[in-house]
Formats: C-alpha cells, sequence, structure tokens
C-alpha cells in the first residue's frame, strides 16, 4: 500500500509539473530572432523561430554613404537615443548591431523602401518598436541581424 501511495504522489507532481509548465515555451529563452535586410530591395524580413513574423520597409544609406553588409547580434539598445554625430538626430528603439550603426525608428517615413540614411537602417517608428522589443524579449545573444546586398 505505502509502494501505491508513493507511486500516486509522485505521477501527481510529475502532473503538476507538465500542467504548470504548459504555457511556458520551452524555447523561450533559446528563440531565434533574425532580421534579414535587403540592400536592393531596401527591406527588412523578421523570424522568430523560422516563423515570419513582418516584413517591413526600410532605408538604408544613400548614395556616398554605405550600411555595412554581414551577419551581426546586436551591441547595445536604447528606447531613446540621439545621434551624436549628425545634429542630435532621433533615433527611437535603437538596436546597434556595428561600432555605430543601428536600426531605429525614423520620422522621414515617406524616405522608406528607399536609400535615405547616413548607413544605419532606418524604420518607422511601430515597426522598430516591435523590432526592440523582440530583441529585449529573446535577448540580443538569441539574435541575428543579417545585412545582404
Amino acid at each position: 500500500m505505502l509502494v501505491f501511495r508513493r507511486f500516486c504522489l509522485v505521477a501527481a507532481m510529475a502532473m503538476a509539473v507538465a500542467v504548470l509548465g504548459a504555457g511556458v515555451p520551452a524555447t523561450a529563452t533559446a528563440a531565434q530572432v533574425k532580421a534579414v535586410i535587403s540592400l536592393k530591395d531596401q527591406s527588412m524580413k523578421v523570424t522568430v523561430n523560422g516563423w515570419r513574423r513582418y516584413s517591413w520597409k526600410v532605408s538604408t544609406a544613400r548614395r556616398g554613404y554605405r550600411t555595412p553588409s554581414g551577419t551581426f547580434r546586436p551591441t547595445r539598445m536604447y528606447k531613446r537615443y540621439f545621434s551624436k554625430k549628425y545634429h542630435n538626430s532621433p533615433m527611437p528603439y535603437s538596436v546597434f548591431f556595428y561600432h555605430g550603426f543601428a536600426i531605429h525608428g525614423t520620422n522621414a517615413v515617406k524616405h522608406l523602401g528607399r536609400p535615405a540614411s547616413h548607413g544605419c537602417v532606418r524604420l518607422h517608428p511601430d515597426n522598430a518598436r516591435k523590432l526592440y522589443e523582440l530583441v529585449e524579449r529573446y535577448g540580443k545573444a538569441n539574435t541575428e541581424i543579417i545585412v545582404n546586398r
């Protein structure tokens, strides 16, 4: 009888752990966020764990400037940031990925979809906030930024 009671207790504990843990994704900390930027198409596609979540227009470097290409991880992030190099210009929801280059919101939304920046990747402020929140949620180490020519 004692063995049966112990078995029931262990089974009940296992069920409780399974039920309580069911609402928490097992891969939450290991999620993979990818932001793939096409310089040619002036677009960004964002996926989480391989599932496409967003597709947005961007503005990257205009003539005479460059947006670095390659694969990067976010290095630092700021909800509110102002350019130290370009007239204190607002850069809301900045996700820096290579030296002074960042993905960030812009007020110049009419230019999205064509090159217009000094090298950063500009997004509509609402979209910059969404990307910022994804990176914040899943972590910089689990985020990849890919810039393709």
